[in-house]
């Protein structure tokens, strides 16, 4: 499956997303922009990336466990979905949830991308549902183990 990638800015400075290990399911994707995020704040950090998804599939943007481990920082809505009509510029919702600002520059990888294939539902009125063992229960409602 092919995705066409529009690069501008400062992503036509960077190599076409590409998976890191023959087993990666998701690139990374690159800062096209300086930023800082203050402590407790959140902000939309443009890539330059425009993607053009094939119908059927959709695009998630996910943390990269090395920026929350080291820094506090990850994706506010992980995981975002972009959808394969969307042609905007992909961006990336950061939270520092650090005590520190945390300083972004143009390539520092920010977040991860990961193509899915999309199962689209039929929704129908109900008028009641199976019963199950669990029924309603949820929010740890299996317990710890």
């Amino acid at each position: 499956m092919k995705v066409k990638v529009l690069r501008k800015g400062n992503a036509t400075k960077f190599d076409l997303p590409d998976y890191m290990t023959p087993s990666s399911s998701g690139v990374d994707l690159r800062a096209a922009e300086e930023k800082v995020i203050e402590p407790g704040r959140w902000a939309l950090v443009g890539t330059g990336l425009y993607l053009e998804i094939p119908v059927g599939y959709e695009a998630q943007v996910r943390p990269r466990s090395g920026l929350a481990l080291k820094h506090g920082v990850t994706v506010l809505n992980a995981p975002g979905t972009i959808d394969a009509d969307y042609r905007g510029e992909v961006g990336v919702i950061l939270v520092n949830l650090s005590d520190s600002p945390f300083e972004i520059k143009v390539g520092d990888r920010i977040a991860q991308l990961v193509i899915s294939p999309v199962a689209r539902a039929e929704f129908e009125d109900a008028s009641g549902l199976t019963a199950t063992e669990r029924g309603a229960g949820g929010f740890g409602s299996t317990g710890l183990k």
